[in-house]
């Protein structure tokens, strides 16, 4: 009988880190990370040198002082003498106004263009390639400042609205003024309000939080719950009986009758504006600074995710199509229900790289005198402290946070409206 025995194992030797296939990479991977690392920390010694040299070490007790500027576009209360904390944290609510909003219009116009694209109708998808073709090769800073532009020259000023027979009239039975200092817009009140909830105190970082909207956001997702339930039941119904009951207007109740009765416990009424003196008064003043940046922003966006949507689309066999119509179902539902759903999974990954650039090219607002986050942090506070690398580095930490947030988000959605394969 012969007996196998394993052969005798190789002693290791550190030559095998070199020129044996098992170590070199790992070897490879390990010095290269030990010089990055090196080099990392050489340039920050010697920055640190540097600026400790020239009296400049790195602290962030500047914040602490008063900002003495003024921010004309805000969300929360702030003046001029509030600290430069305060004015970088007024300066971030407002890039992510301006993000939020240019991300919900983008979408909402890529997604009609993109499918008018393929319209059979000729002229329309016609007069669609020229919007994506125009707004994809025109630097973005231009159609921003294009658009404040128009803004700016084309509307009446308010002095247009004085007189028994003016120039200028408000619109939407007489609510809303448009004006080239901006757009003034009902503002909601509540006579039996419940006041505010002081949040963060008296932090640079406070702001009050109304506990009214807290209540109508609360009846708001409790009415969705409810609708999401109904068409569960729905759902239920059909697949044991073949018929579908019609729920719409149990919807509809469940949606506006509870909002209804929230809104005239608070006693809710609308703030209208008014021309007061060389200006308007009451109401909600939105500059022209963020109209033009909202609306600039949003149609750039917008011409690459239109392409975007038009190739996940066109990804979509069209044997889809051609079984939808064979149900009997028309083209907008068969775009709405079969194409669009399963389209997504290509759509979505290159969507979110298009809002990451909307965020980022937010940071244009300067060029309109929009004062965000870039304007406040990495412009006059930086200008008026001289700490460039603290303000710089911090910016770059808010932008990295709010892409993360972003991708975030959109990578859970993503999972959640992928095909699951069987």
């Amino acid at each position: 009988m012969t007996t196998l025995t394993d052969p005798p194992r190789e002693s290791f030797r550190l030559s095998m880190l070199i020129y044996d296939t098992r170590y070199r990479s790992l070897t490879i991977q390990v010095v290269a990370m030990i010089g990055f690392m090196l080099l990392a920390a050489w340039l920050i010694n010697n920055t640190l040198a540097n600026l400790n040299t020239l009296g400049k070490p790195i602290e962030f007790g500047f914040f602490a002082e008063p900002a003495g500027y003024d921010i004309n576009q805000i969300l929360v209360e702030y003046n001029n003498q509030d600290s430069h904390l305060r004015a970088a944290f007024v300066g971030l609510l407002n890039t992510l106004l301006v993000a939020f909003l240019g991300c919900i219009t983008a979408t909402i116009v890529g997604v009609l263009v993109g499918v008018l694209r393929l319209s059979n109708n000729w002229l329309v998808a016609r007069i669609m390639t020229v919007y994506v073709e125009m707004f994809r090769n025109v630097p973005v800073l231009l159609w921003i400042v294009l658009a404040m532009a128009v803004l700016i020259e084309s509307l009446p000023a308010p002095s247009a609205f004085r007189g028994d027979e003016p120039e200028a009239t408000m619109k939407l039975f007489d609510t809303v003024a448009i004006t080239n200092r901006g757009v003034y817009v009902p503002e909601p009140l509540f006579s039996r309000s419940l006041g505010n909830f002081h949040l963060f105190g008296n932090s640079p970082l406070r702001f009050d939080v109304s506990l009214d909207l807290i209540v109508i956001l609360a009846v708001l997702i409790a009415s969705i719950f409810g609708m999401r339930t109904m068409s569960a039941r729905a759902n239920r119904i059909q697949e044991s009986t073949g018929v579908r009951p019609k729920t719409w207007h149990i919807n509809l109740g469940i949606l506006i009758v509870p909002m209804v009765i929230v809104l005239a416990l608070l006693g809710f009424h609308l703030g209208y504006p008014e021309l007061r003196g060389f200006n308007f008064g009451g109401g909600t003043h939105l500059r022209n600074s963020l109209i033009a940046l909202w609306l600039a922003l949003s149609l750039y966006t917008a011409a690459f995710i239109a392409e975007i949507v038009r190739g996940g689309i066109l990804a979509i066999s069209r044997g889809q199509t051609e079984a939808a119509n064979a149900l009997g179902l028309r083209p907008g539902k068969t775009m709405r229900l079969v194409i669009l759903p399963q389209a997504l999974r290509v759509i979505i990954p290159p969507l979110i790289s298009n809002y990451l650039n909307l965020t980022k090219n937010s940071s244009l607002a300067i060029a309109v005198g929009y004062m965000d986050i870039t304007g406040t942090l990495g412009g006059i506070t930086m200008n008026q402290t001289g700490r460039e690398l603290e303000c710089v580095l911090l910016l770059m930490l808010v932008y990295l946070v709010i892409s993360l947030l972003i991708s975030g988000v959109m990578n859970w959605y993503n999972n959640r409206v992928k095909l699951v394969e069987r």
